[in-house]
């Protein structure tokens, strides 16, 4: 019997547990997948803390996973042994409901979500679904990809299917974990980007990521200093912290978008009568399909964009998310399973 190692969430509120299991077999359109890395998100806390609608413990952890195709299951195409894949946050779909019959997999009514809706890749070996796979381009390294696959994702496409273009002034407030990659994002991408964060210390790695500029929060309102530039015709927030935010939103120009990819445990609070007058918006967004994820892998691939990452063994996990939930991480955290 073949036996992988594997760092599991046996109930709420417990640390990881380092445990041996068989290798399962993939079922029809499963993928067995040979986890190279994995990257350590703050949502990871959902599973260690047994706190997401319908989460079963126990649950291995784990949505920003590059690994390699180990075998397929029957009827999957096209994914073949020996491929370099990722799986990010969005795990599968059903293919049936209203949303996926117009290609809305986002909201499907049973989206599945790798590391809590099945076992992630806090393991040497899982199983995915086969639409959730995401091919990884050979320019870039397992460590470099895993985060891609949720902070990576999660901006890029935020930006890239916001109303900012090219020559706008774009504010990404945070400089953590999303915000060091939304400002090489930003950047890439043509806007005019402006990185919002707290301390002097920040603006040499504002300026090293391609901020043309840098806002310092902690010497007065960021918001008043985005004004001051004229507006932002976008604002992505990736820091969640709902006074900040309500304070950035003060920066917003004429029809400026406030984009939410953080999500602060506070209710942030928002003015009507600000944003009325010049038409601004509010918009969320979520991270994105597994096409989305080539596409975020192929543009960081082409222009030269990485996560700023720590590793540490598979053995380490419990330390690797105590470092990322603290916020001590620079930037993300990744296991790695050698």
């Amino acid at each position: 019997m073949a036996t992988m190692r594997a760092a599991q969430v046996r109930t709420a509120d417990a640390p990881l547990e380092l445990i041996t299991r068989e290798i399962p077999e993939p079922g029809p359109g499963q993928v067995l997948l040979r986890v190279r890395a994995c990257g350590v998100c703050h949502s990871d806390q959902f599973v260690q803390h047994g706190v997401f609608p319908g989460l079963q413990l126990p649950r291995v952890p784990g949505h920003e996973v590059a690994g390699v195709v180990e075998r397929v299951g029957p009827g999957v195409k096209p994914w073949e042994p020996g491929e370099r894949v990722g799986v990010g946050w969005h795990g599968g779909h059903c293919f049936r409901c209203d949303s996926c019959r117009v290609g809305d997999f986002l909201t499907c009514v049973e989206e599945q979500i790798c590391g809590l809706s099945y076992d992630g890749g806090y393991g040497e070996f899982m199983l995915a679904r086969a639409e959730a796979l995401a091919r990884i381009p050979d320019k870039l390294g397992d460590l470099e990809a895993a985060p891609l696959m949720c902070a990576g994702i999660t901006t890029f496409n935020a930006l890239r299917h916001s109303p900012a273009r090219p020559g706008d002034l774009v504010a990404v407030h945070g400089l953590g974990g999303l915000g060091h990659l939304a400002v090489q994002f930003a950047s890439r991408m043509g806007f005019r980007t402006v990185a919002v964060a707290r301390g002097a210390d920040k603006r040499p790695l504002a300026e090293q990521l391609g901020a043309a500029e840098y806002v310092d929060a902690t010497q007065g309102s960021a918001g008043q200093a985005l004004a001051a530039m004229g507006g932002a015709r976008l604002i992505l927030a990736t820091a969640p912290s709902a006074a900040a935010i309500a304070d950035v939103m003060n920066g917003l120009g004429p029809h400026g978008q406030l984009l939410l990819v953080a999500a602060p445990s506070d209710p942030i609070p928002l003015s009507a009568f600000a944003l009325i007058p010049k038409l601004q918006s509010v918009q969320a967004w979520a991270s994105g399909t597994a096409k989305d994820s080539e596409d975020t892998l192929r543009f960081a691939a082409q222009t030269g964009i990485r996560p700023m990452t720590e590793t540490f063994p598979l053995a380490q996990a419990n330390e690797a998310l105590a470092r990322m939930t603290s916020g001590a991480a620079r930037f993300r955290a990744v296991l790695t399973m050698s």
